[in-house]
């Protein structure tokens, strides 16, 4: 690493010069910090030969924009894509985006010479240079634009498994990439490898200028080795030096804030060549795609410009190994596969083959078929809702009224389990199926969820598992009443847990299950013995990859699982379990997808998009937890480490004092438990008793307030009141109630408001309304509160008043029989306030003019009519059904004046059986009609009844009347008739 410093000041130019030479990642990233550090505390201008390690630049680069230096970094080297886009870096020496640019745009290219292609073997040798680890790692990463525009791209680590891959017939890819010399090429056709002629290599080969025959050497004419662009960039450095001691005295002042701009867009002279800078620093130059002919000539084919990502071909008439002149398919041609077959078929013979196949397949399915536990349903029996055993001190309100949450539990073997459906495409188990599933029924493990087998259930197939009595990890970690955070899962508790995950995952690596591939704190259960499980494993040709915040960011982008994965899935958990809180919170965003969109597609010029991972006071213990969690979630998976490592970690940092593969609660339990087994079973007793009456209690309070509100009351003691922008409000009262009393005894008007508001609750259930209040013959009801529901508020109440209207069409007295039932309905719409008042019998009550108003359409209507305001029908008319109605005109509403009013009448397309409401026309008939069945309907009452009835004189009076003339008629049966046609009592 090499240091030029300058200085200035406005009268005196003076250059100062420092040295400080090291090579490559020798270069500890700690001296040029320690540098940096010095140059800021000096206040001195420098430019920074910085070293070719591609980490080493990054945080130099990083450490540099921190301290606000404004110093440029020239390097001779530092390929990597994390240096790309850098403020103060100048790379003299073709970065990695340069060769991921260039194969992104030749594999697209079409012509005579070359077909399209779309497939790649990239080979990685593990004793890879700086140069040729970055440039392959920009080929290979999931985030470059090369790897995402191939439909098939696999990667290599080892000579056998590029043999092996390209000696199959049925390979993936005719064409490899590699990175080095030729003498790689030579060393790979001596060994195991075959020829064929349908295989191009691609040599990445910057410094080198042999080319074998069957291969392709991508590399830059003019270029020398790392010394000649260190020269160079001294060379570039005097250039600007000079530019600027050129620059009048008065310029120098702000020349801090534009140096960079004397390394961007320039050009000049080296050792090495021409040099041409673009924008960002990187230097720009043509690539040269050579090629052996048969006489082992080299020969350019094609030529690429950086600058302008332009291919030209430059040989039109190539003499290849090829056939016909032409660059190979990027995909093996099938037909000498089928041939082959064809042959053997024919020399074994047709019929012997398939008599040997079908009986061999009869046989093997045969032997699958006794090995596969397929349990009768009549072995599994549901659980009833007192048989949960759920552990926990958390209450659920909502757990009983989930009918799959009941169908999940079972007893099987004396055991409870768990039932998992299991979706199948065509309703059977294929044999890859059945093999994966018998390969389950051998894992039993500590830290596994023992899979019994499958069960059949009304067509549905089910898995069945072992359960785990305290939930999921996810439910334990939001449980912070049963589990709290001081006294119960504290510090040694939560790396407990992480080691019992890292422990199971570490066996079913190494199982022939191999990688879960869908591992989340959902799928980790807590048994009674407050032991961590995992469970849903060994499902991956059964329940497809699901993408979601435990996914790692490869298969986020490309479905796909790997063990890998598994790591960084863990990492996230660990984050759960460390912070407890939401499934990778973070501060800086909480929706979830944008939390997946910036896992999926990171920023170029910002780090990674991780969850929050930030203790105050950490230890030294916390402290390597919080590294490890780090690692595991790394952008690479290659840097990643395995379960093995892991476990090894967090056993050396779990307590020496615990039994060997023994966690701290394992040992805390087995201590307790010899102090409270008998206790145990009387717990759970009381426990079963408790929860009954809760649920029994929590029913009851569900039928007298709003679910909310007693969630409110029950958590913190009060409820807030809460202002509602737009509900609908019912109002109805029975027209002549006050004189129906009076010819009533109290218990038959308790039976008759009994009768009414029994069958109207029942109506209430099939509308989203809520029911507030009845005061004597006064029924009250809302919708759009608490719960709000957009405009379907006027729409539920008046669908609802229908359904009312038409019952009381059908409805009798019992003790009046044939004496009709005719009530007042009046809807309103608008803004109202609600809240719970009084401590003793709370009641959740409505406030504003709106319940006024709404009172007002009641009183003012008429007798088997629903009478809806103004704003009711404006909201009806927005939404999709199609209420009819009509208009009445203006009437007078107390406190409002006169307003437009309307009759709703019914729904277009539904038949509601409304009852005929009386018109102003036929009331003297109708008070004929009605005086005659009250008579006779009191003459044919026993006289026992009369004897229980006291009435006023009045009521005496009027019955004498009735029994004499009938002239006068009760008073409940007084229609009074005029301009606004209203019922008055």
């Amino acid at each position: 690493m090499l240091i030029l410093n300058w200085y200035y000041k406005v009268k005196f130019r003076g250059f100062k010069t420092i040295y400080y030479l090291k090579k490559g990642c020798a270069s500890s990233a700690c001296e040029g910090v320690e540098i940096l550090n010095d140059l800021a505390v000096r206040e001195e201008g420098c430019a920074l030969l910085g070293p070719t390690c591609t980490y080493a630049t990054f945080q130099m680069v990083d450490l540099e924009i921190g301290l606000n230096l404004n110093m440029p970094i020239i390097s001779a080297g530092s390929f990597g894509l994390s240096c790309d886009f850098k403020r103060d870096l100048t790379r003299l020496l073709p970065p990695a985006r340069k060769i991921s640019s260039f194969f992104f745009h030749f594999w697209n290219v079409t012509d005579d010479i070359k077909p399209e292609w779309k497939t790649a073997y990239i080979y990685k040798k593990q004793n890879n240079t700086e140069d040729c680890f970055w440039y392959i790692n920009a080929l290979e990463v999931a985030s470059g634009n090369f790897s995402r525009s191939l439909e098939k791209i696999v990667i290599l680590r080892k000579e056998d498994d590029l043999s092996k891959a390209l000696g199959s017939h049925g390979r993936e890819s005719n064409l490899v990439i590699l990175c080095g010399t030729p003498d790689d090429i030579m060393d790979l056709k001596n060994g195991t490898m075959d020829s064929d002629n349908e295989i191009a290599f691609l040599l990445i080969d910057l410094y080198k200028s042999v080319i074998l025959i069957l291969i392709f050497s991508l590399f830059c004419v003019q270029m020398n080795d790392y010394i000649a662009a260190y020269h160079d960039a001294v060379l570039l450095f005097k250039q600007v030096m000079r530019t600027i001691w050129k620059m009048p005295s008065s310029e120098i002042q702000d020349m801090e804030s534009v140096s960079m701009n004397y390394f961007r867009n320039v050009s000049f002279k080296g050792i090495a060549g021409d040099y041409q800078l673009d924008e960002y620093g990187d230097r720009d130059l043509i690539f040269s795609l050579i090629y052996t002919n048969n006489n082992n000539e080299y020969k350019i084919l094609y030529e690429f410009n950086t600058s302008t990502n332009h291919t030209q071909l430059k040989d039109s008439n190539p003499s290849f190994i090829w056939p016909h002149l032409r660059l190979p398919e990027d995909r093996p041609d099938p037909t000498a596969d089928i041939i082959v077959i064809v042959l053997c078929t024919a020399v074994v013979g047709i019929m012997g083959t398939l008599a040997f196949i079908f009986y061999w397949q009869n046989r093997h399915y045969r032997h699958m078929q006794k090995r596969w536990s397929h349990i009768s349903s009549e072995l599994i029996m549901p659980l009833e809702s007192n048989e949960w055993n759920m552990i926990s001190l958390k209450i659920e309100e909502d757990s009983t009224q989930n009918s799959s949450y009941i169908l999940r539990r079972a007893r099987y073997d004396k055991k409870i389990v768990i039932l998992k459906e299991l979706r199948l495409t065509d309703g059977s188990f294929t044999e890859r199926q059945r093999i994966e599933l018998n390969a389950l029924l051998k894992i039993d493990y500590y830290n596994l969820t023992k899979f019994y087998g499958t069960v059949k259930f009304d067509n549905e197939y089910f898995g069945v598992f072992e359960y785990g009595e305290r939930g999921s990890l996810r439910y334990a970690l939001n449980d912070k009443i049963s589990y709290p955070e001081e006294t119960f899962m504290d510090w040694q508790f939560k790396i407990s847990v992480m080691y019992d995950i890292a422990k199971g995952m570490s066996y079913l690596h190494a199982s022939n299950i191999t990688v879960h591939g869908r591992l989340k704190s959902t799928n980790c259960v807590v048994d009674n013995r407050m032991v961590v499980k995992i469970a849903d494993f060994g499902f991956n040709t059964i329940l497809p990859p699901s993408k979601d915040l435990w996914t790692a960011p490869e298969h986020s982008r490309k479905q796909g699982i790997s063990q890998k994965g598994d790591v960084y899935s863990f990492a996230i958990i660990s984050q759960e379990i460390m912070m407890r809180k939401c499934t990778f919170y973070t501060s800086a965003c909480s929706d979830r997808t944008e939390k997946l969109a910036r896992v999926q597609f990171p920023s170029m010029t910002s780090s990674f998009f991780r969850p929050d991972l930030n203790f105050e006071n950490t230890s030294e213990r916390e402290q390597e937890v919080c590294m490890l969690i780090r690692n595991c979630w790394d952008e690479d998976p290659d840097r990643r480490p395995d379960f093995k490592k892991i476990e090894n970690t967090l056993w050396k940092i779990v307590s020496l004092d615990n039994q060997e593969h023994e966690s701290y609660m394992e040992n805390l339990i087995r201590r307790l438990q010899m102090y409270s087994r008998n206790l145990e079973r009387l717990v759970e007793e009381r426990t079963a008793l408790y929860k009954a009456e809760r649920d029994r209690a929590d029913c009851l309070n569900f039928m007298l307030l709003p679910g909310p509100v007693v969630r409110s009351l029950k958590e913190t003691g009060k409820v807030e009141p809460e202002l509602f922008d737009e509900v609908t409000i019912y109002f109805s009262d029975i027209v002549g109630f006050t004189t129906l009393c009076h010819f009533s005894t109290p218990m038959e008007v308790v039976d008759m408001l009994n009768d009414i508001y029994k069958n109207f609750d029942s109506i209430l259930d099939n509308h989203d309304v809520y029911k507030v209040e009845t005061i004597g013959d006064a029924y009250m009801v809302v919708s759009g509160l608490p719960r709000r529901n957009g405009n379907r508020h006027a729409k539920d109440i008046c669908c609802m008043a229908l359904d009312i209207l038409s019952f009381m069409g059908t409805f009798q007295l019992q003790h009046l029989p044939g004496i009709p039932m005719w009530i007042r309905i009046g809807v309103h719409s608008g803004p109202c306030a609600a809240g719970v008042v009084g401590i003793k019998m709370p009641r959740y009550c409505l406030f504003g003019d709106t319940v006024n108003t709404a009172s007002r359409m009641e009183s003012t209507g008429l007798p088997l009519r629903i009478h809806a305001s103004q704003s009711t029908i404006n909201i009806l008319q927005r939404t999709d059904c199609k209420f009819e109605y009509e208009k009445r005109g203006e009437t007078y509403l107390k406190g409002k004046g006169k307003e437009t009013t309307y009759w709703l009448t019914g729904v277009t397309g539904q038949n509601y059986n409304l009852p005929t409401p009386p018109t102003a026309e036929n009331f003297q008939n109708l008070q004929q009609d009605l005086s005659q069945m009250i008579k006779t309907c009191l003459e044919k009452r026993p006289s026992s009844l009369w004897k229980r009835k006291t009435l006023s004189a009045r009521h005496r009076k009027l019955c004498v009347e009735v029994e004499m003339d009938c002239t006068e008629q009760p008073e409940y049966l007084h229609l009074a008739t005029g301009d606004s046609f209203s019922t008055y009592l």
